[in-house]
């Protein structure tokens, strides 16, 4: 990874944010917070992209850089009547369950670099990385995973591309984000990061370290 660095930048900030989104984030991060409502957690993240849209904020690749935990996380259905996908039920995800989501950038070009996604279940381990592309403008960021590492207590059971991984990573920078998985980031902050994904859903994610 000598290509790639983090930043440790002080992140910009979004308007302000709802007190059951700040309740969220807590109950994320510290022990002693109350669960709050996941209804009221949808409803403050929907005004929290509302609002970003709004107040036309623009953040950077640099300022993703680092590790998050996926702590929060909505389904999705699709309504006929509505032509389009509407969200679902929030959920908090349970503590034995970590999903971290790691971030790093090249060193030629600031709004590039790569992506990590980990997953562990007991002993378990599950790893998918690929490249990544940041769109400022629309505060898109394209993905994709082209490798996966999978352990079993350390010992390492595959590690290599993964559905014709390495012609992908290939052809990633020459693809527009609309061909491309992607997450779009409403809110940025020291210590959450919130998106909705390509499929519709909502992400909220809380800082773990900087690498």
């Amino acid at each position: 990874m000598d290509n790639y660095k983090t930043s440790s930048n002080q992140l910009q900030t979004t308007p302000s944010i709802d007190p059951a989104l700040d309740q969220a984030i807590a109950f994320l991060t510290t022990p002693s917070a109350k669960l709050p409502a996941p209804e009221a957690v949808v409803e403050a993240l929907i005004q929290a992209e509302k609002t970003a849209k709004q107040s036309r904020v623009r953040h950077t690749y640099p300022q993703l850089l680092g590790t998050w935990r996926l702590g929060f996380i909505t389904g999705t259905k699709r309504s006929r009547k509505r032509a389009g996908v509407i969200l679902g039920a929030g959920r908090f995800l349970p503590s034995w369950v970590k999903i971290h989501l790691s971030y790093l950038q090249t060193e030629s070009n600031q709004e590039q670099g790569t992506v990590q996604n980990s997953v562990a279940f007991g002993l378990l381990q599950l790893v998918l990385t690929g490249p990544t592309q940041f769109w400022s403008k629309t505060n898109m960021l394209a993905f994709d995973f082209t490798r996966m590492r999978v352990s079993l207590s350390g010992l390492k059971l595959y590690d290599g591309y993964i559905r014709k991984g390495q012609d992908r990573e290939a052809r990633f920078y020459e693809q527009g984000v609309k061909e491309q998985a992607f997450f779009t980031y409403f809110l940025v902050e020291n210590q959450s990061i919130a998106a909705r994904g390509r499929g519709g859903g909502l992400a909220l994610w809380t800082r773990v370290s900087d690498s």
